[in-house]
């Protein structure tokens, strides 16, 4: 009896994976009004139905894919996280972390860019996306506080940490670039120096 309720739990995730994907792809390749729940079920390959016992409705279904890729990348960033080193051996972590979860995960990254340059992005709340890289903006007021990093706003200072990772790992944003371990390093250096004191 015990392994009947175990497999049907692995059951539930799966089908709940088959959704969070179905839900990425789908917006990917149609924007999110064309995105219905009938045809992202389709493409989960569950009903309808099955859709609302995880979600109240479609908004809830791409807000909570939104955040749960948030999660996905905050993971990723902090993957082995310490911030016992210095500040800027920290950031090139973060970086290295980033632009190779992005590039792995495109997907991912396509759709949490167009879901927050859509209207859905106001029902999710900011403080608890930020949250999850609470330690990234402890390190950066660290290194402000030390002298290291130029005290301007975190907004501008992702520009130069952020936006670059996003372009170099995106193959749409990049083009022809062929992206090698030299230019990964040449463009952290670059960033480095556009925010360090």
């Amino acid at each position: 009896m015990i392994v009947y309720f175990k497999n049907m739990r692995t059951r539930d995730e799966l089908k709940q994976e088959a959704i969070f994907e179905a839900t990425v792809k789908l917006v990917n390749q149609t924007g999110f009004v064309a995105g219905s729940v009938a045809k992202i079920a389709r493409e989960a390959g569950v009903s309808p139905a099955t859709i609302y016992i995880y979600y109240k409705n479609k908004e809830d279904l791409l807000v909570s894919t939104y955040k749960a890729i948030k999660q996905k990348i905050g993971v990723a960033f902090l993957k082995d996280f310490d911030d016992s080193l210095p500040v800027r051996d920290i950031l090139k972590k973060l970086w290295d972390n980033g632009f190779e979860y992005i590039s792995i995960h495109s997907e991912y990254f396509h759709f949490a860019e167009q879901f927050s340059n859509s209207p859905y992005a106001e029902m999710v709340d900011r403080a608890e996306i930020e949250k999850l890289f609470e330690p990234v903006f402890k390190v950066i007021e660290r290194g402000i506080a030390q002298k290291i990093i130029k005290d301007v706003p975190f907004e501008v200072l992702s520009i130069f940490i952020y936006f670059p990772i996003m372009t170099l790992s995106n193959k749409r944003l990049h083009g022809d670039l062929i992206i090698t371990d030299e230019i990964i390093e040449s463009a952290f250096k670059m960033a480095w120096d556009a925010i360090r004191y």
